[in-house]
């Protein structure tokens, strides 16, 4: 099976999160943690990680917290996704050229190679500033809803 792992998912969240902020602005750890639903004992070690792959930018103390480094639409999934899991690859056929005895005589690491290009490029083509933009508008057409006033069913 193919997927990113559940730390990288995390830091996915989070640096969304900050993407929705208004530019410049700081949130705390805690705040950004609790909304995007990221366990305490993994949130010190992904924004550490996002800290050091420079997606974030962290300030210490009281009045600290947590701001996106750049520009949103400079940080896109596939920078994200390699910082955490390493070059993407769908199947081991395409990471060692000369590992598979068909190597390019084979239809289907044709069709891998094929597959690994567009996906790489969509991961590239996503970014932060789009994920932002699409959150947005996902809030925009979900139904306010009051929960002080009974339904009816």
């Amino acid at each position: 099976m193919i997927r990113i792992n559940r730390q990288t998912d995390y830091a996915i969240r989070l640096i969304l999160y900050l993407a929705q902020q208004e530019e410049g602005t700081r949130v705390s750890t805690a705040e950004a943690r609790k909304e995007m639903q990221i366990p305490p004992a993994l949130a010190q070690r992904i924004v550490a990680d996002l800290a050091r792959g420079e997606f974030i930018l962290t300030f210490p103390g009281r009045d600290g917290g947590l701001m996106i480094a750049r520009p949103t639409q400079e940080i896109n999934l596939r920078q994200v996704v390699e910082h955490f899991e390493g070059k993407f690859f769908i199947s081991d056929c395409l990471v060692d050229k000369g590992n598979c005895p068909f190597d390019n005589k084979c239809p289907v690491r044709f069709r891998w190679t094929r597959l690994q290009s567009m996906i790489v490029q969509e991961l590239e083509r996503i970014t932060f500033k789009d994920l932002a933009q699409d959150a947005l508008a996902i809030n925009d057409l979900l139904p306010a809803v009051d929960i002080s006033q009974p339904t009816s069913l």
